[in-house]
């Protein structure tokens, strides 16, 4: 089902949502070494290292664009959430411009309360950032539409970075738990 959007859409441009939409996933070969890369990045933001942060997050990027294949991608970590009238940022992706190569912007805090950035909300935001250059680099598209088919892929990636039957408390599955009785 198209997104409200969609009526507004030009014939070329519905053509592009709708491949987008169609691809739902992206198989990541080996996920398993990346998972550290994750560890550090999760680290680095609740110990509020701006820099540390931006190096896990290029460390995790320059791990994607290998396994998969596509160019390089930059990231930049910045402070609060720039916001408007609008509301806030939480990611820009930035095609490559001349000489420039991609860029994604990531900020760490939240606009109005500063607080730190939820590392799941985080690690999803750049990976839906990614999702765009996945776009662009891998697909072929010529412009990158929020779908569904989009926000499965970005979902997908998450899942393979932290499988849901994984349990960093050590407590087994989360699907296990979810069936266990109340006691």
């Amino acid at each position: 089902m198209p997104f409200a959007y969609y009526a507004r859409l030009s014939r070329r441009q519905r053509a592009i949502y709708d491949k987008s939409a169609g691809v739902t996933e992206v198989r990541l070969p080996g996920a398993e070494p990346l998972r550290p890369v994750v560890a550090a990045l999760a680290e680095a933001l609740a110990r509020e290292e701006r820099a540390e942060t931006q190096r896990a997050c290029q460390r995790l990027l320059d791990g994607l664009t290998d396994a998969l294949g596509v160019g390089p991608v930059r990231v930049e970590v910045l402070a609060a959430r720039p916001h408007a009238h609008w509301g806030e940022l939480h990611g820009l992706y930035t095609e490559a411009r001349g000489t420039r190569p991609p860029k994604i912007t990531l900020w760490t805090r939240t606009a109005r309360q500063r607080r730190v950035v939820a590392f799941r909300t985080f690690l999803r935001t750049l990976l839906h950032e990614f999702c765009h250059h996945l776009d662009y680099q891998r697909f072929r598209l010529p412009d990158s539409f929020h779908t569904e088919g989009f926000y499965k892929r970005e979902s997908s990636l998450f899942h393979q970075l932290i499988p849901d039957t994984e349990d960093p408390h050590g407590n087994g599955s989360r699907t296990d738990r979810a069936a266990a009785p109340d006691s």
